[in-house]
């Protein structure tokens, strides 16, 4: 095994296994995992897929993922970390969009199994930045954050890129109509943005009647609008509890609740948990009770 080094922005391991060995988990973001070498299957949520060299994966904050090693294979880790969001004086890149991008990925990637990168140029984009941060983690330590960071923030948006092409979103299996998926998509990337969720702004972009958007969505994902866009939400406020030093006003703002002591009562009522509780404990609630249900 070998640890190159943790970095406060984010951490880089480099690990050969023949027999996988369940790591510790931390409730940071998410975890991207690059195959240099080897062959086996991958379990996420009680699903399996198979994975050969360049296959490219996201591990959820939880434990509910594990890799059987049929080949000895070559791991390379990158975790996302919250202290990048914490530390002002690092770098010159937007914290606040880096945050809300990262965000967006854990709160919408939804624990499928497979491989997370839909194309051969996207893929070689993302080998050649894992394999400058390594070079750079192993030849400069500490002097390289700034350069990393820059990398990671380039492997982000091409995460981004491939899960807005995917199909991650709630919606039913063998449902017919790539509408709701689109709405999905346009509801979780404007979730901040109260006025474009509106059943009418909705109805004029996806050509519905006002009347027949919220019985469409109903239908198509077995929960009303107003739910799951509180849930959205509160899936969000979840990761900036926990992983920002944004305050309660602040976030109440940015995400549309009316003040703070509304979102108290929302968390409440939809987790069962205070927010104070909740900070306490330190761990996932909502994001955890989609992500790895038997």
């Amino acid at each position: 095994m070998q640890v190159l080094e943790a970095y406060k922005p984010f951490e880089i391991q480099e690990i050969e296994l023949t027999s996988w060995k369940q790591r510790p988990v931390k409730n940071n973001f998410f975890e991207l995992v690059l195959i240099t070498n080897g062959d086996g299957t991958q379990c996420i949520n009680y699903n399996h897929y198979p994975y050969i060299k360049g296959s490219v994966f996201l591990l959820p904050p939880l434990r509910c993922h594990s890799f059987t090693i049929e080949k000895p294979t070559k791991f390379v880790f990158l975790k996302f970390t919250d202290s990048f969001f914490k530390n002002v004086n690092r770098t010159t890149i937007d914290r606040n969009e880096w945050f809300k991008e990262a965000s967006y990925i854990l709160s919408n990637y939804n624990q499928l199994p497979g491989d997370i990168i839909k194309n051969d140029l996207d893929r070689h984009h993302l080998e050649s930045l894992v394999h400058m941060i390594l070079q750079e983690a192993r030849s400069y330590g500490s002097d390289s954050i700034r350069l990393i960071t820059s990398l990671m923030t380039s492997i982000l948006e091409l995460l981004i890129r491939n899960i807005k092409k995917g199909t991650y979103f709630k919606a039913p299996k063998k449902n017919a109509d790539d509408r709701i998926t689109k709405m999905l998509t346009y509801i979780n990337e404007n979730i901040d943005k109260t006025a474009l969720l509106k059943v009418e702004n909705l109805a004029t972009i996806f050509m519905m009647s006002p009347t027949y958007v919220s019985e469409y969505f109903k239908k198509q994902v077995h929960m009303s609008l107003r739910e799951y866009i509180i849930k959205a939400k509160l899936k969000l406020v979840e990761i900036r509890l926990l992983n920002s030093d944004f305050t309660l006003t602040q976030i109440a703002d940015d995400l549309g609740f009316t003040d703070a002591s509304h979102l108290s009562k929302t968390f409440k009522r939809y987790s069962g948990s205070s927010i104070k509780e909740f900070r306490t404990n330190g761990e996932y609630l909502l994001l955890k009770r989609t992500a790895c249900a038997s």
